[in-house]
């Protein structure tokens, strides 16, 4: 049923887009708040259907400048499934951003899959990466994450892609790109 490891099915949103979304989501979740000094907020629905979700925002500054916004929705049916989403965005006193994504599903069956994506940028350079795996109904779990990162200093950057299957096994590759984006060899480990 899962003879390979899952890879996105969509690329990495830029990191301006995942930003503005991490922003959007969490100022809707702070605007509902009464009091206009919160920096978090809570919610709980129970429907009709016998479902209930839960949705949290949390917004914080750093005091030398900078801070952390964080949004997560958590929903369950009351028939043994239930999904969760999640999404934060940093920003550092120096400038440096991070955005990640990540969603989860469990069902009834005993399965379950999972995915994430990360975006960060700063003096150093940039990272992107983006995993997915699933679990079977008869427990068996598939996954796989490619990650890219790029030196702000050389314009060097290394892909790395990682796999997991029960057949195969763990497997994982490297390959490095020169500022052109002409093949090189990996720079050895320290």
């Amino acid at each position: 049923m899962f003879s390979s490891a899952p890879t996105p099915s969509a690329p990495v949103a830029t990191y301006r887009a995942m930003l503005l979304a991490a922003l959007a989501v969490g100022a809707l979740l702070l605007l509902a708040a009464s009091d206009a000094s919160a920096r978090s907020r809570h919610t709980v629905e129970h429907n009709a259907d016998g479902s209930t979700t839960a949705r949290t925002g949390v917004v914080r500054a750093a005091p030398g400048g900078g801070g952390v916004l964080r949004g997560r929705s958590v929903t369950t049916d009351g028939q043994g499934q239930g999904s969760v989403r999640s999404g934060a965005a940093a920003v550092g006193p120096n400038g440096a951003t991070a955005v990640r994504q990540g969603q989860s599903a469990r069902n009834a069956d005993g399965t379950a899959s999972h995915s994430s994506a990360i975006t960060a940028q700063g003096d150093w350079g940039t990272l992107q990466s983006t995993g997915a795996a699933t679990r079977s109904a008869d427990g068996s779990v598939t996954q796989g994450r490619t990650t890219t990162a790029t030196s702000a200093t050389t314009g060097n950057s290394v892909q790395t892609s990682s796999s997991y299957n029960a057949d195969t096994g763990r497997s994982r590759s490297a390959s490095c790109f020169d500022a052109s984006g002409a093949p090189m060899a990996c720079p050895a480990r320290p």
